[in-house]
Order: structure tokens, then C-alpha cells, then sequence
């Protein structure tokens, strides 16, 4: 008879969105949105050309990141030569679709979580093409991205500002905006 699996510890409850900021990301309109999160995905790869490298094959693929509580999708397209981002209030078609709460998506790209245990506590759902999510996970764990120190990058002169406000977000709500953030 085989014995029970032990839970897989996780060393960070998963935080839930407020509200009010999952309202922001909601009604955020879409072509700023977009020009704002190409650009952001755009800066990232050029820091971190091994991103696309690590992705094989699967460079040329569309994945949806569908944030569950907000909600609202993300469409990560690298079809095209340089990639291009969108925000979608329906999920568009795409080769993969990854979907949790917009704290797990963000925290899995700061490592705050085992992307496995996710997955099998259904905190995470995987559709389509799952040799392209995996593909893009290892890609990401492996860049050890930032997502606020990069956004905090925008504000140009007043980054120092923008990095202290999004910490200052970080910790009164949990959800891991900054990889140093993410230990805790």
C-alpha cells in the first residue's frame, strides 16, 4: 500500500489581491496598459536575452496569463520579432494559458512558489501546450526577474520613490512585488 505524500510546505501564504488594486488593474484601459506592459516585457528581454533563448522551440508562441480574481488576461505574444504584451477582459486564444489569482502570477515570477504544489493544490491551471509553460517557467526561475525594481525603472529621477512605494504596496497587502520582497 503505497504511503500519503506529505504536503509540500509552502514557506508563504498566498495573499488575496485588495480590492481596490485589483479595481486599478480592472479598469485599467487597454492601450496604455498595453504600451506600458510591452514596453515593461520589451526592457526585460533586452536585460535578459537568455529568456528567449531558454524558450527553444517555443520563442515563437502565445501565452495567456489570466489572473482568476482580477478579472482580466495578459497576452504575452512572441510571434512577432519584438514582443508585444496586451490586457484582455476575455481570455484571447493563445498556445498556452496559465490561470491564478494575480498574486500567484506575480509571486511564481519572483519564485515566491512552487509552481508544482500550485498546481496540484489547484491554486494554478494549466490549459494547452504545457511543454511551452514549462518552457517559459524554467526561463523566468532562471532570469530571477524583478517586476517592481523594473517598473520602479520608469519613473526615471524619482525610480528611488516609485521603488519605496511599491514596497511600501508589497507590505501592506503580501502580494510579492519585488523579488526582495519574496523572502521573507
Amino acid at each position: 500500500m503505497p504511503e500519503a505524500l506529505a504536503p509540500l510546505p509552502e514557506h508563504r501564504a498566498i495573499p488575496r489581491m485588495p480590492p481596490l488594486l485589483a479595481l486599478g488593474v480592472r479598469l485599467a484601459p487597454s492601450p496604455p496598459g498595453d504600451m506600458l506592459l510591452t514596453r515593461l516585457a520589451r526592457k526585460i528581454l533586452a536585460r535578459n536575452p537568455g529568456v528567449l533563448e531558454r524558450l527553444g522551440s517555443y520563442r515563437r508562441s502565445r501565452f495567456v496569463l489570466t489572473a482568476s480574481d482580477v478579472p482580466v488576461s495578459f497576452l504575452l505574444d512572441l510571434t512577432r520579432e519584438l514582443p508585444v504584451v496586451s490586457l484582455h477582459r476575455d481570455p484571447p486564444a493563445g498556445d498556452a494559458r496559465i490561470s491564478g489569482s494575480l498574486a500567484v502570477l506575480i509571486g511564481l515570477v519572483h519564485g515566491v512558489w512552487d509552481g508544482d504544489a500550485l498546481f496540484f493544490s489547484r491554486d494554478l491551471t494549466v490549459e494547452g501546450d504545457t511543454s511551452a509553460v514549462l518552457a517559459l517557467r524554467n526561463a523566468i526561475d532562471d532570469a530571477e526577474l524583478d517586476l517592481g525594481q523594473e517598473l520602479a525603472s520608469f519613473a526615471g529621477p524619482l525610480s528611488g520613490l516609485a521603488r519605496r512605494l511599491i514596497e511600501g504596496v508589497e507590505r501592506a497587502t503580501g502580494v510579492p512585488l519585488t523579488r526582495s520582497g519574496a523572502v521573507r
